[in-house]
């Protein structure tokens, strides 16, 4: 039997979906439901279903690119969206996401076994599993893999001068674990988040120390650096250059 996560904001859609699909005799069983994304989220971390059906316009998510998460993190598992939101350049860039179906509110029950039946038949189909649930699975897709990373770029390039910013936070906020994300953006990049965020921090220090007037030690700070000695260490690993000669035009 394959097992079957569910996850709305609408208690009565969940209820309809766990009762009056005929889950067994499509060869399924439900093993857990959840009422919003980061709720969903964990769950599947933790139970691992082979198909998941779930809405996607839930408040706080950022339903692509949870999907894209998921078809990243658990390539093997199969993916239905029910929503009502009727949107077509949306509902495609979801297909190219990984999801099987994209099905709108309110849709009948042919609609949702022929669903359910194409999810079990893709599963039907696949190699066994290796004991892995996440990795380099045949059949992973990668442009669910450049979403991510490019999601996860442009959240680092918007918030590397915070200076705290963290794998983990740009993890949570792209909806993949830490290890997944660091496996993405190596894959993509050819970089760590390390390199990338002092890459992107160096950048900024560049435009401001051409800027007339600002001190050395307030572009450190504005960059994300707790000190002018760490700063200038990482401002010549980048450039090649001190602060200070950059700044002097040997640049």
């Amino acid at each position: 039997m394959y097992r079957v996560v569910l996850v709305d904001d609408e208690m009565l859609i969940l209820r309809g979906l766990s009762t009056v699909i005929p889950w067994e005799e499509l060869g399924c069983r439900v093993v857990g439901t959840a009422t919003n994304g980061q709720a969903g989220l964990e769950m599947i971390r933790e139970l691992k279903p082979d198909i998941l059906l779930t809405d996607i316009r839930m408040p706080n998510m950022d339903g692509l690119t949870m999907l894209a998460a998921l078809s990243t993190e658990f390539p093997r598992m199969q993916t239905s969206v029910l929503t009502a939101y009727r949107d077509f350049d949306y509902a495609r860039k979801a297909l190219t996401l990984g999801v099987c179906r994209y099905l709108l509110k309110p849709s009948d029950l042919n609609e949702l076994k022929e669903a359910v039946q194409t999810m079990v038949r893709r599963l039907d189909l696949m190699p066994a599993a290796d004991g892995g649930e996440t990795g380099d699975t045949p059949g992973e897709n990668p442009d669910a893999g450049n979403y991510i990373v490019n999601s996860a770029l442009e959240y680092i390039r918007e918030n590397c001068m915070q200076p705290h910013l963290s794998l983990g936070s740009v993890a949570e906020h792209v909806y993949v674990s830490q290890w997944h994300l660091s496996k993405l953006l190596n894959r993509v990049t050819g970089k760590n988040f390390f390199d990338l965020l002092g890459s992107m921090r160096i950048e900024k220090a560049r435009a401001l120390l051409r800027t007339p007037g600002i001190q050395i030690q307030d572009v450190a700070e504005q960059t994300g650096y707790s000190d002018v000695a760490h700063f200038s260490r990482n401002f010549k690993k980048y450039t090649g250059l001190t602060p200070g000669e950059y700044r002097n035009g040997r640049c």
